[in-house]
């Protein structure tokens, strides 16, 4: 008996030393991503609680986000290989492909499918009507940019002729627009969360208008990514895709609460009461895809409103400039 104890003993340190020796298995290396965000918004909640939620850790990829402060500086980004994927508006790759760039924007996923900014005026107007904005001056967005040429589609829509009754201002950086209109600049302004909400808590404006609701279902903000790194890493797009639907399908199953306190760390210099509002009124207006489709008919209507601006060259098909392979094939599985 005491033979075969003091054989197991050195047996059992033995062991224990060759599996100390032994180094433990490495953690599968992540992809890294570089993702070129237009702006940093609530407008796009889904992406955040994909990266918070760990949705894009889960496919294998590590996301590196920048913002471009613009969907010009985001298709720069994209085209010079700064980006591989960039979160922008339709209009950007439009203009791209119409360039006739042969290695142009492809877009693969849509994230929200209305306008994200509101018109906030000076004053405290209960009954908004458009036709209050005869004589006034609204600062609008850039030139040929989604966020003016949507401002535009509805201010004609409303029945209104821009420069006649009413001037639209387009000379202010996107970053400073809600700054000038405190400075005392125009009587109206068109902003994104959570500027316009921040004018709000600061008794300098008020919301009265949603762009969003008044011009319709439009795929406002897509992802894309060149046509040659699509062809290349089909399975980094497939993946990309593949977190996106999981975050899409974790906001419209989950309250604005909830969603609130999950970005909360993209928006640190905010509190939770107002993110949540911020996020409440973007849900209430239907503004987020829940799948990742980019649908055919929003492709038409965001071509007529280029169209009615003035800023189209000629139409797009829809098939050379978007593919929908990577959405369908996740949502029909």
């Amino acid at each position: 008996m005491k033979s075969k104890t003091k054989f197991l003993i050195p047996f059992a340190l033995c062991s224990m030393l060759l599996g100390c020796s032994q180094s433990a298995p490495k953690e599968e290396e992540k992809i890294p991503v570089t993702l070129n965000e237009v702006v940093h918004s609530i407008f796009y909640a889904p992406q955040y609680v994909a990266l918070e939620k760990g949705f894009f850790d889960e496919e294998g990829l590590e996301i590196t986000l920048d913002v471009g402060q613009g969907a010009d500086k985001s298709m720069t980004a994209l085209i010079s290989g700064n980006a591989d994927i960039a979160l922008l508006g339709t209009e950007a790759g439009i203009y791209v492909y119409n360039e006739g760039k042969e290695d142009h924007a492809i877009a693969f996923a849509q994230l929200t499918q209305r306008a994200g900014n509101f018109l906030v005026s000076r004053e405290n107007e209960d009954n908004f009507s458009w036709e209050n904005l005869k004589g006034k001056t609204v600062i609008g967005g850039r030139t040929g940019g989604m966020p003016e040429m949507v401002l535009e589609y509805v201010i004609k829509e409303k029945g209104l002729e821009i420069g006649k009754d009413v001037e639209i201002i387009n000379n202010i950086s996107f970053e400073t627009t809600s700054g000038a209109f405190t400075a005392g600049t125009g009587d109206y302004t068109a902003e994104f969360e959570p500027s316009a909400s921040a004018l709000e808590n600061a008794g300098k404006g008020y919301v009265v208008a949603s762009l969003g609701t008044e011009s319709g279902y439009v795929p406002y903000t897509v992802y894309m990514a060149q046509k040659s790194y699509i062809e290349e890493n089909p399975e980094i797009i497939q993946k990309f895709t593949n977190a996106v639907y999981k975050g899409q399908k974790w906001v419209n199953e989950h309250t604005s609460q909830e969603i609130a306190q999950v970005i909360m760390p993209h928006f640190s210099e905010s509190d939770v009461e107002t993110v949540t509002k911020i996020v409440e009124r973007y849900k209430a207006q239907d503004t987020w895809k829940t799948d990742p489709i980019f649908d055919e008919d929003g492709f038409t209507l965001i071509q007529d409103i280029m169209e009615q601006g003035g800023e189209l060259t000629k139409r797009v098909p829809f098939e050379e400039m978007v593919n929908t392979d990577f959405a369908k094939k996740l949502v029909e599985e």
